[in-house]
């Protein structure tokens, strides 16, 4: 039974505290520790300083988002260089999440997708078809769909840099002192799946996409399939949840989780 990380699907730098092969591997949802990606928080110092003062969730998402809106322009996108003529000043982290709980397969999940490859070092394997070779097809796809989503934006992959670092935040103040959380996901074929071990007929070793949708809600995860996965997945991994910004992800209790190697455990509706 494989708990390590496979050599091709992870690279070998990130932007990150931890290589791709470690927090990608079993043992660190396992023994999970925080992820750190490089220089975010000394650079919004300031906001996570002013966040200790907040007990309140609601009021802690409006100082991010209002944190946000001010270092990208977002309210004033000619400020940010934009211009009718070049530019998509509407691109923004609150649209690209949008577009990702419609469709985890188009360019919004591209370019989420291509953060996590940029900070994590995890590769993507499966857009809208599985990746298996990285000259073929499916992968140039998402690679024309990454770069596509993030062209004549303003610092996508930035403001996701800041907004993932926030999750952290929150995390920590929702559920003081847990390293786990117990999350499903509905599917209808575990021949989609990269399996690389069995524990018994129903846990498994898999190699999950590189960022991947969740919820805490076993109900919700069967309306999406007759196979539920339970996993116990470290807040670490978490770089968004339902809740996270009040008004701005609803609909499925989605939990967004970063993928790598894990031990799930497998039921039938």
């Amino acid at each position: 039974m494989s708990s390590s990380l496979p050599r091709a699907v992870r690279l070998p730098i990130n932007r990150c505290n931890l290589p791709a092969a470690i927090l990608g591997s079993l043992t660190f949802q396992r023994h999970p520790v925080a992820l750190k990606l490089d220089g975010v928080e000394e650079l919004h110092h300031l906001l996570f300083s002013r966040l200790t003062a907040l007990n309140d969730p609601g009021e802690r998402a409006e100082m991010f988002m209002a944190h946000m809106a001010a270092t990208f322009s977002l309210d004033d996108p000619e400020a940010a260089g934009y211009s009718p003529s070049h530019g998509r000043a509407k691109a923004n982290y609150l649209r690209i999440l949008r577009g990702w709980s419609f469709d985890a397969d188009g360019r919004e999940g591209a370019v989420l997708k291509g953060w996590v490859e940029s900070r994590f070092g995890l590769l993507p394997r499966h857009h809208g078809a599985p990746i298996r070779d990285f000259s073929g097809p499916v992968y140039r796809h998402y690679l024309e769909q990454r770069s596509g989503g993030l062209y004549n934006t303003n610092s996508l992959e930035a403001q996701f840099d800041l907004l993932y670092a926030w999750c952290q935040y929150e995390l920590c103040c929702r559920w003081p002192g847990a390293m786990h959380l117990t999350l499903y996901r509905g599917v209808n074929r575990m021949g989609n799946y990269e399996v690389l071990g069995e524990a018994d007929s129903r846990q498994r070793i898999v190699l999950l996409n590189s960022l991947n949708s969740f919820t805490r809600e076993r109900e919700r995860a069967c309306e999406f399939g007759d196979h539920i996965l339970q996993v116990q997945v470290p807040l670490s991994k978490v770089f968004f949840f339902h809740g996270l910004l009040p008004g701005t992800l609803g609909g499925e209790a989605e939990f967004g989780v970063i993928g790598g190697v894990y031990e799930v455990n497998i039921s039938m509706l």
